[in-house]
């Protein structure tokens, strides 16, 4: 295995929780040593964003703050890439893209899938330790959606505005499912994407009754065909719902999980609940990150109402930075820059485009208040939770990714 300080895999090892009544001595040891995960990744959300990254941020995030403050900060914490699908491909791999088909861009709704089966992936490499994995939200890496006639595709580059030929009422193939996890839910690409439907477990979940489209400002969507549960305000509370029902479900066995909730948000289009529009008192970003805390905040009490807070790790990034169809002219009016001190953003070579908020929690294992100044990548995720439960990966594993471990015991060592 690697070790090195520049490992953010670690990190997302560490979100583990293990529930039981009474242990022995060796039966907790041997749970620290494996224990559960959770990994929540945002959406285009900026560094400056955060309160615990930027103090002079306008923007009330008073849970996502608490992870840090009972945990670790990174402060010099970066993706891979300043969009979205390459960034997921380093995550997951612990591979940098310019290794993949995909040298530059990202994927859409439509993509074929871009990751081969025998693809090692975090949730892959915990499968080897007996862990049970999950995959819930925005997949945004492909998977062969069923065909009526399979000789005509429609196209998948951004102009392939064809969706006739999808049949929506088979099974996709090359799903999260081949790749590690055993329970997936979510969506195929951005939720401003088409097609919009949710897929769980290889199926649709429902039928395609209507096309939608939205055109505004904040709240704008791709035309496209739509199932008739899916509904776009509804979908980011609906995948934090999915994995509070998955921890409660999981609280109940003897076995480690690894839950990789991939939000769609705070990315377009743009839909705070009614509940908090206008909280922000910035513009409709600002009240959707305010939402995403909150959310964050009810999830870590299901670990707490549990009993899993102790020896869960839990950990909050971002795949990028702030994407400007957040309105950084509106926000800066009122004295909030979404990349802080930072130039640039989503999409940019500047910092601002890929040094993101990244926070650690777990009080077993993380002295609270801990602070780092180290180098991370988001590609190091997959190295150091081989660290962590002593696997030695493969020369044609996670290649360019490197242990954390170091940095939870001496943050700047």
């Amino acid at each position: 295995m690697k070790k090195g300080c520049k490992n953010l895999g670690l990190l997302i090892l560490v979100t583990c929780a293990f529930v039981g009544c009474g242990p022995s001595e060796g039966e907790a040891d041997n749970r620290m040593k494996t224990p559960n995960i959770v990994f929540i990744l945002a959406d285009d959300l900026g560094y400056g964003d955060i309160g615990a990254f930027n103090p002079d941020g306008k923007i009330a995030t008073p849970n996502i703050d608490k992870l840090a403050t009972t945990g670790i900060k990174f402060m010099d914490a970066h993706t891979s890439s300043a969009v979205c699908t390459p960034t997921r491909y380093g995550i997951l791999t612990g591979r940098y893209n310019w290794r993949s088909p995909i040298k530059s861009g990202v994927l859409t709704g439509k993509s074929k899938a871009l990751l081969p089966k025998s693809r090692t992936t975090v949730a892959s490499l915990l499968k080897r330790k007996g862990y049970e994995t999950a995959f819930i939200g925005k997949w945004h890496l492909g998977w062969d959606w069923a065909l009526k006639d399979s000789t005509s595709f429609g196209g998948e580059g951004w102009d392939a505005a064809d969706f006739d030929n999808l049949d929506f009422t088979k099974p996709i193939a090359n799903s999260p499912n081949e790749l590690g996890f055993d329970y997936a839910y979510g969506h195929s690409g951005s939720l401003d994407m088409a097609p919009y439907v949710y897929v769980e477990n290889t199926m649709p979940t429902a039928g395609v009754d209507r096309m939608t489209e939205d055109t505004n400002k904040y709240t704008w969507w791709r035309k496209g065909p739509t199932a008739s549960d899916f509904v776009h305000e509804e979908v980011t509370p609906n995948f934090f719902r999915k994995s509070m029902a998955f921890i409660r479900e999981k609280a109940a066995r003897d076995t480690p999980f690894f839950l990789y909730l991939a939000l769609p948000s705070p990315h377009t289009p743009i839909l705070p609940t009614k509940e908090w529009q206008g909280k922000s008192g910035l513009n409709p970003y600002g009240d959707f990150v305010m939402m995403i805390d909150a959310y964050v905040g009810q999830l870590t009490e299901v670990l707490e109402e549990k009993g899993m807070t102790e020896n869960t790790i839990v950990i909050f990034t971002s795949d990028n930075g702030c994407s400007p169809e957040a309105n950084f002219k509106i926000s800066g009016e009122k004295g909030h820059d979404p990349s802080g001190i930072y130039r640039g953003h989503k999409a940019d070579i500047f910092e601002g485009g890929h040094r993101v908020p990244f926070v650690v929690r777990w009080p077993s294992g993380i002295k609270q208040g801990s602070l780092s100044k180290k180098t991370i990548c988001t590609t190091d995720i997959m190295a150091t939770i081989a660290d962590i439960l002593d696997i030695e990966l493969k020369e044609n594993e996670g290649e360019d990714s490197f242990s954390m471990l170091p940095l939870f015991e001496n943050p700047n060592s």
